[in-house]
Parts: structure tokens; C-alpha cells; sequence
């Protein structure tokens, strides 16, 4: 059973996630995360610097999708999509984030190239109902 506190904290990292991803509004997106960001991600430098790098460097087109939230004590496990980042398939993502005092505290990720009908051996999409365009 999901707590209150587990739904807020989803709601937290779901408009972290928009505020940075898809608004671009870094100002705002400091609020999210902790000064002393841990990041595990392979792709992505070291702390909230350099996270937000990261974004500024790409393409104004980057989107997220959301299309799974789920919480258990301080981590929030998202499945989402990032398209637009400028590589030939968009990305489906599990983001495991650990949550302290309110602000995104730490980091992990795996990433899947998102497949194509043609390239689903289950002959289901990787992200939501259907396949991408």
C-alpha cells in the first residue's frame, strides 16, 4: 500500500522531472533536487551540476513521459520516455530515485533504446499502448 507520504513524494519527482526535462525552468528545478546530489547514472556527470549540464546540452525538442510511479519508503521508481534528445530511438527508463528532506537525494537509471513493431520479439511496446511512430 502506498502511504500519503510515498503519493507526495511521487508527486514531487513527476514535477522534478517536468520542471527540468520538459520546461526547462532550471531555477525552479533547484528546489527538486538536493545541493548534494548523488548521481549513479553512467551518462550523467557527478551531482545537480551536473544533471542540469546535461539538459542544457540537449536539444530543445527533449521530452519525458511518464507512463509508471511507484513508491516504497524514501525511493520513488519511475518508468518513463525520453524522445526528442537527438539519437535514432527514444529512451524507456526506469528512474530510481531516493528521496531526503523533500528534494531528490540520489540517483540511478537503466536505459533501453525503445523498439519498434518490427524489433519487439513479444510483439508489445516497451512504453505504453502502442508503438512509437
Amino acid at each position: 500500500m502506498i502511504t500519503s507520504n510515498e503519493d507526495g513524494q511521487v508527486r514531487i519527482v513527476l514535477d522534478a522531472f517536468d520542471t527540468l526535462f520538459n520546461k526547462r525552468d532550471y531555477a525552479s528545478a533547484e528546489r527538486f533536487w538536493s545541493p548534494r546530489y548523488i548521481q549513479h547514472s553512467a551518462h550523467i556527470a557527478p551531482g545537480r551540476d551536473g544533471l542540469f549540464e546535461l539538459v542544457k546540452g540537449l536539444p530543445a525538442t527533449l521530452r519525458y513521459e511518464n507512463h509508471v510511479a511507484a513508491a516504497s519508503g524514501d525511493f520513488v521508481i519511475l518508468h518513463g520516455r525520453f524522445s526528442g534528445h537527438g539519437l535514432p530511438a527514444a529512451w524507456v527508463v526506469a528512474d530510481i530515485v531516493r528521496m531526503a528532506d523533500g528534494v531528490l537525494a540520489e540517483h540511478w537509471d537503466v536505459i533501453q533504446d525503445e523498439a519498434t513493431r518490427e524489433q519487439s520479439r513479444s510483439g508489445l511496446p516497451m512504453f505504453g499502448d502502442s508503438f512509437p511512430a
